[in-house]
């Protein structure tokens, strides 16, 4: 169980972070998002695929002194934003995409972020 202060503290920091990286993201990265999920031939999988090369790729021009993994999941939250703002119709697969994604390749992550604010 997790403390909801917990969760409050960490979402803040996050939003934060998100607001910055927002300016920063093209609007080709998310328009090419946004045809791969309005391709309906696409598998969830493919679609979790393109979600993490976009991430790892916007995460490449973070500055360095952000802990990688923060800068990813706060990456993919934007994108989320970004491509539900986008086209709405998209905000049921972006959305199960992005849990998708953050459970296959930042549970860990998570985890510890959470232990390290309890402490």
């Amino acid at each position: 169980e997790v403390d909801e202060d917990v969760v409050r503290i960490i979402a803040a920091q996050l939003a934060e972070i998100g607001d910055q990286f927002d300016k920063e993201i093209k609007a080709r990265v998310v328009n090419d998002l946004v045809q791969h999920f309005l391709n309906e031939n696409l598998s969830r999988e493919e679609i979790t695929r393109r979600m993490s090369e976009a991430v790892e790729g916007l995460a490449r021009a973070i500055p360095s002194d952000m802990e990688q993994e923060k800068a990813m999941l706060v990456l993919a939250m934007v994108l989320t934003k970004k491509i539900a703002n986008t086209m709405p119709s998209l905000l049921h697969r972006v959305f199960s995409t992005t849990v998708n994604y953050i459970s296959q390749h930042l549970h860990n992550y998570i985890v510890r972020m959470v232990s390290a604010v309890t402490q």
